[in-house]
């Protein structure tokens, strides 16, 4: 059965309406209230105008994995111990937030500033630095910092939190701020791990960038003769984002329906641990999709590999063919991952 994306169950877009929008910047989010199949991931896009910043703030149950698509932005995180990092990432670059670590994200240059974030939880859990101080009486903050309580008088307790507010002046970036940093990657700037007529893939894995945890991406770009071969990820689930392109993808649901459906720029998509699912480049440029994984090493069985690994007989009987009907399939040691096509494209319903 074909359907289209408006009614899959494994897509939605992350070009929608904001969950919070305001002078300088937007948040807008997919989750499992937006897609109810999603688990152990969910996403977010982020737009800082200049001299916006995300407040500082963290998240109870979930890591962050971020990166930018345009802008430049200054990184600052508060982890264990009075432990501070602060960083400069910019267009193709990643920074990674360990859960419950204070973070912010400051838009330091003259453009409008874009990011992808992704977490390792179907629904984050969010606290902001004004409502923290909001929930403690001013004797306690007082005691805290050897202040009379008079001090946080000020301090709105009423208003919620702005999560993107504006920063007055010019913000100094100290100049180790743009060296390198264990919680940013360069994912963009390195030469890809896969690279074939067919398409590259950048990636983001724990033996490449071991500060992450529970969250691993790849940056996958398929050309227009290109695929992703059929595969699935075992114990691992997908959510990818659609950066740039067209593509059609095919997913098979335990129950037998097959998931037929097209994705462009701004898209989200979710595919369970295990299931079988196939990308294919429809358009007519390159295909760019950030793809994120919930463990930091995931998986792959592709079916290219796979047949080689049962007798003929055995597919034969399996297939419900004659053993002479069956294709020479050709022996492969290692998936491409990503194959050319050589056939024409399916009809696009």
């Amino acid at each position: 059965m074909t359907m289209t994306k408006s009614t899959s169950r494994h897509v939605a877009t992350l070009s929608g309406q904001p969950r919070f929008d305001g002078p300088m910047g937007s948040i807008t989010h997919v989750d499992a209230g937006d897609l109810p199949i999603m688990r152990g991931l969910s996403i977010r896009g982020l737009r800082l105008a200049p001299n916006g910043v995300r407040e500082p703030h963290w998240h109870a149950n979930a890591h962050e994995l971020g990166y930018c698509l345009r802008g430049e932005a200054l990184i600052t995180i508060a982890a264990n111990h009075a432990q501070r990092e602060s960083f400069v990432v910019g267009q193709g670059e990643m920074f990674f937030v360990p859960s419950g670590a204070m973070h912010s994200i400051e838009n330091i240059g003259s453009e409008p500033a874009e990011f992808v974030l992704a977490f390792s939880h179907e629904h984050p859990e969010d606290f902001g630095l004004k409502a923290a101080f909001g929930a403690m009486s001013n004797a306690v903050l007082g005691n805290t910092y050897d202040l009379p309580s008079a001090a946080f008088e000020d301090f709105d307790r009423q208003q919620a939190d702005l999560e993107i507010v504006a920063v007055q002046g010019h913000t100094l970036v100290e100049g180790q701020a743009r060296h390198v940093n264990a919680y940013k990657y360069r994912v963009e700037a390195t030469p890809p791990q896969i690279d074939f007529p067919a398409g590259t893939a950048h990636t983001t894995k724990a033996a490449l960038w071991p500060a992450l945890r529970d969250i691993a991406m790849f940056s996958v770009r398929i050309t227009d003769r290109g695929a992703r071969e059929p595969h699935w990820h075992p114990e691992t689930a997908e959510m990818g984002y659609v950066a740039a392109g067209t593509a059609r993808m095919t997913i098979l649901d335990p129950d037998g329906k097959i998931d037929t459906y097209t994705v462009t720029q701004g898209d989200v998509y979710f595919i369970p641990p295990a299931y079988p699912h196939h990308i294919e480049n429809i358009g007519a440029g390159t295909f760019h999709a950030l793809i994120f994984f919930d463990q930091v090493s995931p998986g792959d069985v592709g079916y290219r590999s796979l047949i080689n690994v049962f007798p003929r007989s055995v597919l034969a009987q399996s297939f419900g063919i004659a053993e002479d009907q069956l294709p020479h399939f050709p022996f492969t040691e290692i998936d491409p991952l990503l194959v050319p096509r050589t056939n024409p494209i399916d009809p696009v319903i």
